[in-house]
């Protein structure tokens, strides 16, 4: 019996972590969930999961689901302090971290401190502070697994081999909804066409950020931090078809690929179950049916936000940080129709440009980092000076 916190068991993330779980009721037994504002579900899964302790973001959705709790044994706690408790509670022998955006850095490095294995789903707590992460999880001893399908895969074909043999990784990306528009159509671009992807069912920010491509530059550094390669030895490849999730290439010409049907739950499985797998009942993967697997290099002249990624990257220190706050803030903005779909990569640039980067040596550091950026990005889309 494997007892897990679930951080964000409202998203997509986490409403297919907690399907697993219920499927496999003798396997897993969840202690603990946070959620954000959709209370009626996080009831609902209360009711279902009998968790300890919950967590939700403010005091007044926390009075309202205590009033509704009034017969049940289970704690309610919120904001930041009720997330680091969620994701620290001593039973837990692993937190699933599946909130959106930078919110997920401290319940996440919590739970690491606390010596919790973690299947990682929030990509942007290693953009903004990987390398303290990652020294993190070697000084406590524990695990960090992925369940971003793309580094799942990665974690897949590397087992096995040794990592000197390694040439190149390789992210798939599916493109997006806007992979063949021309130029002249991405200013009229709506948020409900950004929100309409092609073959994943996911959040609103991030079906953002996959048409802008900015998820796949986030990729590119939390792969850049799992793995501990550089950049140089991390490429994108379109892959329309998001059969081949990702690759890995060998120093001997030989490439290992993970394929599978478009659907997390494989992803999310395998990291709760590593280094088993369950026995998930889902629709096989047909090749003969499908026919062809096609790829093709990233335009980034129209997909600027992958390059701002790399570039990010490569500066270091806090600039990833800003760059993803930035992104957040030009996301939000985008989808209220403050902000036209280029404007959101041009706002990020403007921002990222207007830093002044240093070494990152605390996680407060980066959170300074990340505070600055959305202000500066705020006044940006505000028309303020640039």
């Amino acid at each position: 019996m494997k007892k897990i916190s679930v951080l964000g068991s409202t998203g997509s993330i986490g409403v297919r972590t907690l399907e697993i779980a219920n499927a496999f009721p003798e396997r897993y037994q969840v202690v603990a969930l946070t959620a954000g504002n959709n209370i009626d579900l996080l009831l609902k899964q209360i009711h279902t999961f009998s968790p300890r302790i919950v967590s939700v973001v403010s005091e007044r959705e926390a009075q309202k689901l205590r009033q509704q709790l009034q017969n049940v044994d289970v704690e309610v706690y919120h904001g930041a302090e009720g997330m680091i408790r969620c994701s620290t509670v001593p039973e837990a022998d692993m937190v699933v971290a599946a909130i959106v955006g930078a919110a997920g850095l401290m319940p996440t490095m919590a739970a690491i401190k606390a010596g919790k294995n973690v299947a990682l789903a929030n990509k942007e707590t290693l953009v903004i502070a990987g390398s303290l992460i990652m020294e993190e999880v070697k000084r406590q001893k524990v695990c960090l697994l992925p369940v971003d399908s793309e580094h799942s895969a990665i974690f897949q074909a590397l087992t096995g081999h040794r990592r000197e043999d390694v040439q190149r990784l390789i992210l798939t990306a599916s493109g997006g909804p806007f992979r063949e528009y021309k130029p002249a159509q991405f200013a009229t671009i709506t948020p409900a066409e950004a929100l309409a992807h092609p073959n994943w069912d996911m959040g609103r920010k991030i079906s953002v950020d996959s048409a802008t491509m900015m998820n796949k530059g986030l990729e590119v550094i939390e792969a850049r931090w799992l793995f501990d390669y550089p950049a140089t030895m991390i490429d994108v490849h379109i892959h329309p078809e998001s059969i081949i999730h990702s690759l890995v290439e060998y120093r001997d010409g030989a490439v290992m690929a993970q394929l599978g049907i478009p659907d997390m739950k494989t992803p999310i499985a395998y990291a709760l179950s590593w280094p088993e797998r369950l026995p998930l009942v889902q629709q096989p993967l047909d090749l003969c049916r499908l026919g062809q697997l096609s790829f093709s290099a990233p335009d980034i002249e129209r997909f600027p936000c992958l390059q701002l990624a790399y570039e990010a990257l490569e500066v270091g220190g806090t600039v990833p940080a800003v760059m993803n706050a930035a992104n957040e803030i030009a996301v939000a903005a985008f989808l209220n129709n403050q902000l036209s779909f280029p404007g959101i990569a041009e706002v990020i640039r403007k921002v990222m440009y207007r830093h002044e980067s240093e070494d990152l040596t605390s996680v407060e550091q980066a959170l300074h980092a990340d505070l600055w950026s959305r202000r500066k990005t705020q006044e940006f889309i505000s028309g303020g000076p640039l």
